[in-house]
């Protein structure tokens, strides 16, 4: 078997030399074959990723029906005007798409709560599992499982769970409680929608968070120990200042993928009840794909749109990592 199994690596290995001794003689020096590995990944970045972001900026400025570029008609700005036609910016209902402008508000909501929530409890989480506690690896195991579940399959659990006849209704009726429409109340579905990706993703920044902590020197620790510091002096000038780097990191990836949030909350409210829980890339998907009229050019120029804004946030949180990093 084992004789086998090395034929068969070897027979591997030298098909691998037939198609690479060319491209290596081709190219003429070893240094240069870095490129030759980079390739493949290079356009896969260009095609999946390069090329749909470069159309859909030339879809922002066109206008029509039709899918097919060369039948959309060029309207220079028109999508961007008609974005932002608004008598007052802070009512929705005096703005020409006034559904893009209540996304926009909804998205700034969920992005406050969720991202403040979530980076809290996992920097708690994180300090709690850093510690010396029975279990440790267990723990740390169990808050990362929800982050290897699909989005999809979080929100059908959590369907399962909220809806009309769901488990918590069921314990609220045993109780004698009368059942809750949480998906069907504005400020409940809010509410969960916030939760459930907050405890979907909660256990990846808790991983980095952790990261973060154990590269912190223990004799940082011993020392302020010695000093007298307590368990909060200690945090406050030792374990914070020292994490911050990491922390950046964090609301760094978790505001870009706060703002991005779709199929979670579309699986488990469908932007509803009303238009409570629609966020804007559920804006850019309904203008673009699930209403009857498909707008193609005014959902790439809200993307345009969330992009650009997603670009400033993120070299405004990078300009302040950097600030701190030289204080």
């Amino acid at each position: 078997m084992k004789r086998l199994l090395w034929r068969v690596l070897e027979a591997f290995m030298n098909l691998i030399g037939l198609v690479m001794d060319p491209i290596q003689k081709l190219v003429g020096r070893t240094d240069n074959m870095g490129y030759i590995f980079v390739l493949p990944n290079l356009l896969i970045f260009g095609i999946f990723v390069l090329f749909p972001m470069l159309l859909n900026f030339y879809y922002a400025f066109t206008g029509g029906t039709r899918l097919f570029p060369q039948d959309r008609p060029f309207v220079g700005t028109a999508n961007f005007e008609a974005l932002f036609d608004c008598q007052n910016y802070l009512e929705p209902n005096t703005c020409r798409e006034d559904l893009f402008w209540r996304g926009i508000y909804n998205t700034i909501v969920y992005v406050i709560f969720e991202v403040t929530g979530m980076v809290l409890f996992a920097l708690i989480t994180s300090l709690v599992l850093n510690r010396k506690v029975r279990g440790r690896g267990f723990f740390r195991s169990i808050f990362f499982y929800p982050v290897l579940l699909s989005p999809v399959v979080v929100a059908l659990i959590w369907k399962w769970i909220l809806q009309r006849n769901g488990i918590l209704n069921a314990i609220l009726n045993a109780f004698g409680q009368e059942s809750i429409l949480f998906l069907l109340n504005a400020h409940w579905a809010t509410f969960w929608v916030i939760f459930v990706s907050a405890w979907a993703q909660m256990g990846f920044y808790t991983l980095i968070l952790l990261a973060g902590l154990q590269s912190i020197p223990a004799e940082l620790y011993e020392a302020g120990q010695i000093d007298g510091a307590g368990n909060w002096p200690r945090f406050r000038y030792i374990t914070l200042p020292l994490l911050m780097p990491t922390m950046f990191v964090v609301l760094v990836l978790a505001l870009i993928r706060a703002v991005q949030v779709f199929d979670q909350v579309f699986v488990l409210t469908g932007g509803g009840p009303g238009t409570a829980t629609q966020y804007m890339v559920q804006y850019i998907y309904d203008t673009g794909f699930a209403n009857q009229v498909q707008r193609f050019g005014l959902a790439a120029a809200a993307s345009v749109v969330l992009g650009l804004t997603l670009w400033v946030f993120t070299l405004i949180q990078l300009r302040i990592g950097r600030s701190s990093d030289v204080t």
